[in-house]
């Protein structure tokens, strides 16, 4: 079926994606290969290859679950293949492996760590072999720090993307980073994934989901900034000893920022805080089942509990409950758009602008 989704791009006289897109089952069907298969996706950061050099991932579980492998060379560059054996499907690699010897264990097909066909069992007598869709599919891969990018067919350049983090953030070693198991976890939330960015993209909210955080965040100071493919939200404090302390040539010098709140298109978030970095990884179940992972990233443990940064379970169970009652009161018969706060709702208009364009491709 051909969905066409129309969002004005005037936020003025936009209104939002109608309620029947977060119930439809073949609209989250038809995101995979609108957006999901056209966009970039976090995998892991780089430390897991202090151990292995071949490691499988699987690109959102039960949703797409699409088999890659990630392999590192010994000059430290890395190569994203399919983990799909090109003759009848079978996994490749089922773990990690510090062999970079690409051969199926099925039919004992062999691949070069370029993904190459190499040689075959059996085949001998087979015409018009091998062919170029007997190589293992390659996929663009990209680091941001110690953060590991693949793309399936990305309609935009990450890299553009990570230039404009690094204009705020590049002061910080994002590079000695350290993950932090212990305050990692994973988040089921009984809601579309959708209304979970929408969510996430507007400090509308805050003074009336999140008390705690709005004691900390200038509500009024607030700010949203709009760039292609990726958003800014900055929380501003007026206690200047929760905040980031910037560089004399710095954007934002003299300011008292507490926090970066920065969202990539569709499902990725990369919060800054003065003690480092949370990832929240946005990962599509079904309509009304999403998994939430936030990961951390730690530069200066000393501030974890200050600011903005701090408390950030009790945050997240506040934003489940509003957004699986929203999740329930889309259900209605009688919803049918809503309207942006040309003020406040910058960041889930242009939520709602990307994914129209990307649908109506």
């Amino acid at each position: 079926m051909n969905y066409k989704f129309i969002i004005d791009s005037d936020i003025a006289n936009a209104e939002t994606l109608p309620g029947w897109f977060y119930n439809s089952e073949d609209v989250f069907q038809l995101l995979k290969e609108k957006i999901f298969l056209k966009c970039w996706h976090w995998i892991d950061d780089k430390s897991i290859f202090n151990q292995f050099s071949t490691c499988p991932f699987f690109i959102l579980p039960d949703y797409l679950s699409e088999p890659i492998i990630v392999l590192k060379n010994p000059s430290n560059d890395y190569k994203s293949l399919s983990n799909v054996c090109t003759h009848r499907g079978n996994l490749i690699f089922d773990k990690p492996s510090n062999s970079n010897n690409l051969i199926c264990n099925y039919h004992g097909r062999k691949f070069d760590n370029e993904g190459k066909f190499k040689f075959m069992p059996e085949f001998e007598m087979t015409k018009n072999f091998p062919r170029n869709c007997d190589n293992l599919h390659g996929f663009p891969i990209k680091s941001f720090g110690n953060l590991l990018f693949v793309g399936f067919n990305p309609g935009f350049n990450i890299e553009n993307v990570f230039s404009i983090i690094k204009e705020r953030v590049g002061f910080m070693p994002i590079d000695e980073f350290i993950f932090d198991e212990n305050l990692s976890r994973d988040f089921k939330i009984n809601s579309h994934w959708a209304l979970y960015c929408d969510n996430y993209l507007e400090g509308f909210h805050v003074p009336f989901v999140h008390k705690d955080l709005n004691k900390i965040l200038d509500y009024d100071s607030y700010e949203t900034i709009i760039y292609d493919h990726c958003n800014l939200q900055i929380g501003y404090s007026d206690n200047k000893d929760d905040t980031f302390k910037f560089p004399k040539n710095h954007i934002d010098y003299g300011k008292n920022i507490a926090a970066y709140y920065y969202w990539i298109f569709p499902n990725l978030m990369l919060n800054f805080y003065p003690w480092g970095l949370s990832v929240n990884l946005v990962q599509p179940k079904s309509i009304n089942s999403t998994n939430v992972s936030f990961r951390s990233y730690i530069y200066d443990k000393n501030k974890l509990n200050y600011g903005a940064g701090s408390d950030l379970d009790k945050v997240e169970h506040e934003d489940e409950e509003v957004v699986e009652n929203v999740n329930k009161g889309l259900k209605s018969s009688f919803y049918k758009t809503g309207r942006f706060s040309p003020t406040k709702e910058k960041g889930v208009h242009h939520f709602h602008l990307l994914l129209s364009k990307f649908i109506n491709k």
